[in-house]
């Protein structure tokens, strides 16, 4: 018998260090599964890619961001008063268009029986590879 499957959300994180460039490179993936209450963000940054586009970037500020975008998505207490909305409410928050150094692609979606599954998949097809 197959998998129950469920609607989900997705968008990728991406390192946009020179904004006026436009070079990017993935660096997260965060996905929300309203049905099964599934919100987690998982980011990676490969520093040597980071620094090939920006010899001069602030890694350890990218990975603060990064980590606070993960923290934000799981509900973390210390991650601040976005954390403390609804799912739905920080995976809004957490997609909204931006033009910062880290910004999140456009709102994809799919069908998927467990979204913990989905994330790894998502995540190492298109941030580790």
């Amino acid at each position: 018998m197959p998998a129950p499957s469920s609607p989900f959300s997705y968008a990728t994180y991406r390192l946009v260090p020179r904004v006026e460039r436009g070079e990017q490179i993935n660096v997260g993936v965060i996905v929300f599964c309203r049905p099964l209450e599934f919100l987690e963000a998982r980011t990676a940054l490969v520093e040597s890619r980071a620094l090939a586009l920006w010899p001069e970037l602030d890694v350890e500020s990218v990975r603060t961001h990064l980590a606070a975008a993960e923290r934000i998505a799981a509900g973390d207490s210390t991650a601040g008063p976005i954390a403390q909305l609804d799912a739905t409410a920080r995976f809004h928050w957490l997609v909204s268009p931006s033009s910062t150094v880290i910004q999140p692609s456009e709102v994809h979606t799919g069908i998927c029986g467990d979204p913990g599954e989905e994330l790894g998949k998502l995540f190492h097809e298109l941030v580790e590879r």
